[in-house]
């Protein structure tokens, strides 16, 4: 490890950000180490991003391509996939190269990717370059994760967690406002020609800057994981995605192949992992698993975003759809609680250091719940202000929730299983959005085709749909307050202080 991974507390200030952007770290590193996750902390926040601006912008596309709903629901479907298929593979990739090589990699990637869909002619250009950007979007995140646990002393982890937090977060929640203010003035190229320059800059400034803070160590390739891990949880989230396209004649044949396939590779996968581990050369080291605090806390983790893609899927389709709202009327009423994520995160990351998880995830795991049975209530006459309340409520259960999931999990593992964690981590983020996508528009489109052909009309058959899927997630929802207390109440650090 670095000198500066031994590094004592300092008395600096902690960041409170003050944007939805993340905030800079300041406690506990040296400047060389604070640089490294400054640029991290920027560039996975453009990047992850991504994953959720199309959605907003899918009917424009449809009109200026001539394809159809199902076939542009692929420009986000086939993002997640890719996520899905290398994020398990970064585990062993960060262990194999250096800080500085990762990131050029990951962000010259999704420049290439941000530059091909800017350009692109047609669809299938533009789904291509939505692949190129995934291929790097998957990289960043357990990087930024790894190089944060390496450097980061355990006593200040939670105030820079808070901070990934933030990109975690509130990036996926803000990407459907943020495409809706673009579109509302500009094309939908500019949503990436606006990143692009971003994406240059943050290359430039990696190569001429960013330090290695993290050391290498040989590890062997196993083809057939790859391959597995790739047909396991490629197979789930396409077949999760494909759950909620119900037509006439149900749920397509080739959804449950690709579901049956996913989980039979996924099980081969996890039994080959078990035994690579045993000589230390598994893929994805499942080890990590043995910490019941992981465990539990990835366990949440997962619910969390379920909670938080299903609502992100349903809340522009209700304010549109039922209500009436333009796309950027919908951008704007969903911008507070991404803001309320980001003011929160750092707050909730000095806490966290202060008092552990438990006091903090009780009340988190309440609010969600709250908020989540506030939906329930919504009606085609509701006011947006009541959106707006449960939006905001659930967005501060979530920010309560998320720095002490990511800290107590990947600080609960010795570090040489930091990058192992964090790609469970981030694999299992996918699987959990599509999970929840595909749970929220599934209840969504079957109850509101029932209600449609009783004679309901359009906007009362959605309204109703929408109520049936946002009633499952409140039900849901109440897992989450016993798990919470399943957590440790002090803080946790992995064995040999967690790794330094």
């Amino acid at each position: 490890m670095t000198e500066t991974s031994t590094a004592k507390l300092r008395d600096e200030p902690a960041s409170g950000g003050s944007s939805a952007a993340p905030a800079v770290p300041t406690a506990g590193m040296s400047p060389r180490d604070r640089l490294a996750v400054t640029v991290l902390l920027v560039s996975t926040f453009v990047v992850i991003l991504n994953e959720t601006i199309m959605g907003v912008a899918l009917p424009r596309l449809m009109t200026d391509l001539s394809i159809t709903a199902s076939t542009a629901q692929w420009l986000t479907t086939a993002f997640m996939l890719t996520m899905a298929v290398v994020i398990p593979v970064t585990g062993f990739v960060l262990q194999r190269i250096t800080t500085r090589p990762a990131f050029l990699l990951a962000m010259t990637l999704f420049a290439t990717g941000t530059l091909i869909c800017a350009l692109a002619p047609g669809f299938v250009v533009l789904l291509a370059g939505r692949i190129v950007q995934a291929s790097g979007t998957a990289i960043m995140l357990p990087l930024l994760m790894t190089t944060v646990m390496t450097v980061t002393p355990p006593a200040a982890r939670g105030r820079t967690m808070g901070n990934i937090s933030v990109v975690i977060s509130v990036a996926p929640a803000i990407g459907p406002t943020i495409s809706g203010l673009i579109l509302s003035v500009l094309s939908w190229r500019w949503m990436f020609g606006l990143v692009l320059p971003i994406a240059v800059v943050a290359i430039v400034l990696g190569a001429m800057r960013l330090p290695n803070v993290t050391e290498p160590r040989y590890a062997k390739v196993d083809v057939t994981s790859v391959i597995l891990s790739a047909l396991g949880f490629g197979g789930i989230v396409y077949g999760l995605s494909g759950l909620g396209e119900i037509t006439d004649g149900g749920v397509a044949t080739t959804t449950w192949i690709s579901l049956g396939v996913g989980a039979v590779a996924l099980v081969l996968f996890v039994l080959r992992q078990r035994s690579l581990a045993r000589v230390d050369d598994a893929l994805l080291d499942l080890r990590v698993f043995s910490s019941r605090t992981f465990a539990v806390s990835v366990a949440l983790l997962a619910g969390l975003m379920v909670s938080l893609f299903g609502v992100i899927i349903l809340l522009p389709i209700y304010a549109q759809s039922v209500l009436g709202l333009t796309t950027l009327q919908t951008g704007l009423l969903l911008l507070p609680g991404g803001l309320l994520m980001g003011l929160l995160a750092p707050a909730v990351g000095r806490a966290y250091d202060k008092v552990g998880p438990r006091p903090l995830l009780v009340p988190g795991a309440i609010a969600l719940s709250l908020a989540l049975w506030g939906f329930v209530l919504l009606q085609p006459e509701s006011s947006p202000w009541m959106l707006l309340a449960a939006h905001l409520t659930m967005s501060a259960g979530l920010a309560l929730m998320f720095t002490p999931l990511f800290t107590s999990a990947l600080g609960s593992l010795p570090a040489e299983r930091y990058s192992h964690g964090s790609a469970v981590v981030g694999t299992l983020q996918q699987v959990a959005g599509a999970a929840g996508t595909a749970l929220f528009v599934t209840v969504l489109t079957a109850q509101s085709i029932a209600l449609a052909d009783g004679g309901a009309s359009e906007v009362a058959a959605t309204a109703g749909g929408i109520h049936s899927a946002f009633l499952v997630g409140a039900i849901l929802s109440l897992v989450a307050l016993p798990l919470a207390f399943a957590v440790p109440r002090e803080r946790v650090e992995g064995p040999h202080g967690g790794g330094h």
